[in-house]
């Protein structure tokens, strides 16, 4: 052993213990969880080791959520982590009895426009499918059965904010995909009850609902939403400070990722690679 890395393991006790090593660890910190407060992914690690998963795969998602607790009023903001639909589908394989799937169903396009939540006065144009419905099969007695999911994409959608009925960048930018990502999560759900009834990453992003769940650690009553997506248009708009605070050295990109969110908002996969990429 290196003289580096009896250094690097004697400061990261933690870190040696579950078997990661300073390259894997910062592989996790600047490309599979970027912006991630460190407890998040040793969480996101514990999650994968405890189910045999290679989290470098990252099928587990952790999804920025603001919690207000109901007795004091305050928010604070939480990684919380969620399935992707990537490990839906590594449990249906494993269980010996995945029998494939069809490509995804459409209902009819529906044109629509929407009020624009940042820009009053403005609408926005989408063509979305009426709804999906997703067909998993699955060997049972022998017999290759199948199961399947109908999801209406008005019942999943997420919106710009709360109060808005537009759909958010994501919904917005790929209507057809994310709502079969909905229908076949469903889908293994129904067909491998074991998978769990919790909703993955793709199916929340973006949404805000009351949890049942104790995430304050106070009341089960406390308010919870997932942090939506930085809009791609504010973005486009915010890059250009972005990239000279960077070259100039005053701010790295992980800075600016923890500013986004602190805001209440983050950034996506694709945003948070072209931070990445700024001087290289």
């Amino acid at each position: 052993m290196s003289q580096q890395l009896a250094a690097w393991k004697e400061q990261n006790p933690a870190m040696a213990e579950r078997g990661i090593d300073e390259s894997t660890w910062n592989a996790l910190c600047s490309t599979i969880y970027p912006g991630a407060k460190s407890e998040s992914i040793v969480m996101a690690i514990d999650y994968c080791h405890a189910r045999k998963l290679d989290i470098m795969l990252k099928p587990v998602h952790l999804v920025p959520m603001q919690v207000k607790d109901a007795h004091t009023g305050k928010k604070e903001f939480r990684d919380v982590p969620m399935p992707g639909i990537g490990l839906y589908r590594i449990q249906a394989d494993r269980s010996g009895n995945y029998a494939g799937a069809d490509e995804p169903e459409f209902g009819p396009t529906v044109d629509a426009e929407f009020e624009d939540a940042y820009t009053p006065g403005k609408k926005i144009a989408i063509r979305y499918p009426e709804w999906c419905k997703y067909t998993v099969y699955k060997i049972v007695g022998g017999e290759r059965v199948s199961y399947k999911a109908t999801e209406y994409w008005l019942e999943n959608y997420a919106t710009q904010k709360a109060a808005s009925e537009a759909p958010n960048a994501m919904w917005k930018k790929r209507p057809f995909a994310q709502l079969a990502k909905c229908a076949e999560a469903q889908a293994l759900r129904k067909a491998w009850p074991e998978i769990g009834a919790e909703p993955t990453a793709e199916e929340m992003a973006g949404k805000e609902f009351d949890s049942d769940m104790n995430l304050s650690g106070s009341s089960s009553a406390d308010s919870t939403s997932i942090i939506e997506v930085y809009p791609d248009k504010r973005f486009e708009k915010s890059f250009p400070q972005w990239e000279q605070s960077i070259k100039s050295g005053n701010k790295t990109a992980t800075q600016i990722i923890d500013f986004v969110k602190r805001k209440g908002s983050y950034l996506s996969d694709s945003q948070i690679e072209q931070l990445n990429s700024i001087g290289e």
